[in-house]
């Protein structure tokens, strides 16, 4: 439920950006959503399609690029995906230590006619 507020500000966002470049319509808005940022990508997709109703989005396509969570080991330095129940680093079994990559949630790009 906490998308909701998230995809009005999109809607908001890109239909600010249309309207300021003398577009007619929103076609496409381009999401980058870490696997970690909180939010779900369906849920925003969703929501997108209900609040856009009656909008210059209103039919606008959400492309959505999913980030995967990187760990960085404290012992060698290695960036690595971090795999279900485990922080080993795959390069030395150091342990692994959480970083941004996978937190990540914005607006990549907007298209407009």
């Amino acid at each position: 439920m906490h998308e909701y507020p998230i995809t009005e500000q999109i809607i908001k966002i890109a239909g600010d950006h249309c309207r300021k470049a003398h577009g007619s319509k929103v076609t496409k808005v381009s999401l980058v959503i870490g696997d970690y940022s909180g939010y779900v990508g369906e849920s925003v997709q969703m929501y997108f399609d209900i609040i856009s109703q009656d909008t210059i989005c209103e039919g606008a396509l959400v492309d959505i690029t999913h980030v995967k969570p990187k760990l960085r080991c404290a012992k060698c330095g290695e960036l690595f995906e971090k795999k279900p129940m485990t922080f080993d680093c795959p390069k030395c079994d150091g342990q692994g230590e959480p970083t941004e990559i996978g937190k990540e949630f914005y607006i990549e790009s907007i298209e407009i006619e």
